[in-house]
């Protein structure tokens, strides 16, 4: 089982000044159109070539709409790049809107 946190749980661990990068692999219009503050896009698709911008030093949250291309990238960080500090965001950006920050939009 890939490790994941629920968006309650993002929400108190940034709301602690915890130091964590926030990495979003939807696509630009997705992002554009809403995101959680303070994340990064690196889009599924250009992970490969992109890895080496995701912090291997601290916490690390995938995010995407409903969870589930982050879960492919945390598990190809983790078998491709030995990543041990990742975390999946459960129910994606979308679990976030519902349970955590009305403001971001659904869609």
């Amino acid at each position: 089982m890939l490790p994941e946190l629920t968006p309650e749980q993002l929400h108190s661990r940034l709301q602690s000044g915890e130091n964590i990068q926030l990495v979003d692999v939807r696509q630009p219009e997705e992002y554009a159109y809403c995101r959680i503050e303070g994340s990064e896009l690196i889009p599924l698709g250009e992970l490969a070539r992109r890895a080496d911008e995701v912090a291997d030093d601290r916490p690390v949250v995938l995010i995407c709409h409903h969870g589930v291309r982050s879960m492919q990238a945390l598990a190809y960080l983790q078998h491709r790049h030995e990543l041990t500090n990742l975390l999946n965001l459960r129910g994606g950006i979308h679990a976030w809107s519902l349970r955590v920050d009305p403001a971001v939009a659904v869609y």
